[in-house]
């Protein structure tokens, strides 16, 4: 996050014009003024606030501004406070005379600022203000680093001089030890933030096990983390080999599928390598005909990799429009970063989506099928029965279900649990056919099977039980034999 930085409009005074000597006359108890000042507030913008208004007042300028480095965004920034407005400022690293004094490291005087080729008058149309003279100082930490500029605008004197200058100097050295440790600190507690907010939406996403909604969850989450308008994840299918996604943020269509080796999605997957596009349109891989089809437009793409424990690239995730510019490395960085924790949520979501999947066809496969097939556990517990079981038996799912096998087959029907209780102990595979049943007050003829039911470690799971009812067809063969003896 960009530190914020002040520009102190200061009503212009008449004020008469005084030597050096009278103005500078004590230097060092300026200077410690200003840091005890400074050194008050904790709030990077509150000192900055202060710096500004103090060296306006030092150097007796109409404003003081303070350009801070943005090292994200590679550009020079400062606000522009003018009562309760507060405007944001940014400059090319290299623009203006603030971009010269930031990229050359020295300080200058300028007299005439418009009659200088360095001076850039953008600012002033933007702010409504005339600058007539500027003292400018590179802003140093103590190891020499340049992290801003510090500037004087509009002597009240008449014309900045060298002692001007050289108190700038003094002020931008002074004040750049708080600058730089506030900024540390400041940069410090963001990072703080920013990683509890990073496991707290791991530890939410690695509680989800629906495919459907830890795709929207993860999406949410990285649209806010990156700033960005919006955000896709795509998983490959290996059957199709089809990237797909459930959830397009932003987007009506519910799923969407494209081959996993076509447009930057595919060549991320195929490559195995992030890619960054500051500018989609001036990128040959970029398709825009899906821009095309939803209205959308693409300005910027960021475009990793998502890969399993074994390193195996199992999707990618695709963030597009990042506010405020191109995405960062530091975006790339925390984007990789999230998609590796998130890797195992997203495998095992979709392992469940699969197992659903198939639960399901073999829930309506039992269901279409005319015979009933019951299952039971390794205690003789009946832990399933479809409908046709339910209508053989003449019973109820919920009176069935979790029934005890002894119980429920006894009387005439004891024969079926004494051929339960031998394949679970046997493991062997039981047929019987043409036999009789009582369910309810009627006596059927049926056909029954009961097979074991193991895991791939041989380890006994239960019991399947299938009863196909010929009862009806017993009857109609009996009435054809009767036909034909006569």
């Amino acid at each position: 996050m960009a530190e914020g930085s002040i520009t102190e409009l200061v009503p212009a005074e008449p004020m008469p014009a005084l030597p050096d000597h009278e103005r500078h006359s004590n230097v060092p108890q300026t200077l410690l003024e200003i840091s005890n000042r400074i050194a008050t507030f904790r709030s990077l913008d509150q000192q900055l606030i202060v710096l500004v208004d103090a060296l306006a007042e030092a150097l007796g300028a109409e404003r003081g501004t303070l350009f801070l480095y943005d090292t994200v965004n590679d550009e020079l920034y400062s606000h522009v406070a003018q009562g309760n407005i507060n405007r944001e400022i940014r400059l090319e690293r290299d623009k203006g005379i603030a971009g010269y004094v930031f990229t050359s490291g020295e300080s200058v005087l300028i007299d005439d600022p418009y009659s200088d080729p360095r001076f850039d008058a953008s600012v002033d149309q933007a702010t409504g203000f005339r600058t007539r003279n500027i003292c400018c100082a590179p802003v140093r930490t103590l190891d020499g680093e340049t992290i801003g500029v510090a500037q004087a605008l509009n002597s009240r004197h008449g014309t900045f001089t060298q002692a001007d200058l050289r108190l700038l100097e003094a002020i931008s050295q002074q004040a750049s030890i708080t600058i730089q440790n506030t900024i540390y600190m400041q940069r410090m507690e963001d990072a703080r933030a920013q990683e509890a907010d990073f496991l707290n939406i791991v530890a939410g996403v690695a509680s989800e096990i629906n495919l459907g909604p830890l795709l929207q969850m993860i999406i949410n989450a990285i649209t806010t983390l990156l700033e960005a308008d919006r955000t896709s994840l795509f998983l490959n299918d290996e059957k199709t080999q089809e990237l797909f996604t459930h959830i397009g943020q932003g987007l009506e269509t519910s799923t969407i599928r494209i081959p996993n080796s076509v447009g930057i999605a595919g060549t991320v997957f195929t490559s195995g390598k992030t890619v960054n596009i500051p500018h989609a349109y001036a990128d040959l891989r970029f398709n825009p005909s899906f821009d095309k089809q939803t209205g959308y437009f693409t300005r910027s793409i960021l475009c990793v990799p998502v890969a399993n424990k074994e390193g195996k690239i199992i999707g990618v995730t695709q963030v597009l429009n990042k506010r405020g510019g191109p995405f960062s490395a530091e975006d790339e960085a925390r984007l990789k970063a999230f998609t590796s924790q998130i890797s195992m949520a997203l495998e095992n979501a979709k392992l469940f989506s699969d197992v659903q999947a198939m639960k399901n066809y073999n829930e309506s496969m039992l269901e279409s099928m005319s015979s009933a097939v019951l299952t039971f556990d390794d205690e003789l517990k009946v832990v399933t029965c479809n409908s046709a079981g339910t209508r053989i038996m003449k019973i109820a799912e919920e009176e069935i279900v979790g029934a005890d096998a002894e119980t429920f087959f006894s009387g005439e029907n004891s024969w079926i649990f004494e051929g339960l209780k031998d394949v679970a102990e046997n493991q062997d595979t039981m047929n019987v056919l043409d036999a009789s049943a009582e369910f309810g007050e009627e006596t059927l003829s049926i056909n029954l099977t009961i097979q074991p039911l193991t895991n791939d470690e041989e380890d006994n799971l239960g019991c399947m039980l299938m009863m196909e009812d010929i009862s009806s067809e017993k009857r109609v063969r009996s009435t054809m034999a009767r036909y034909m003896d006569a």
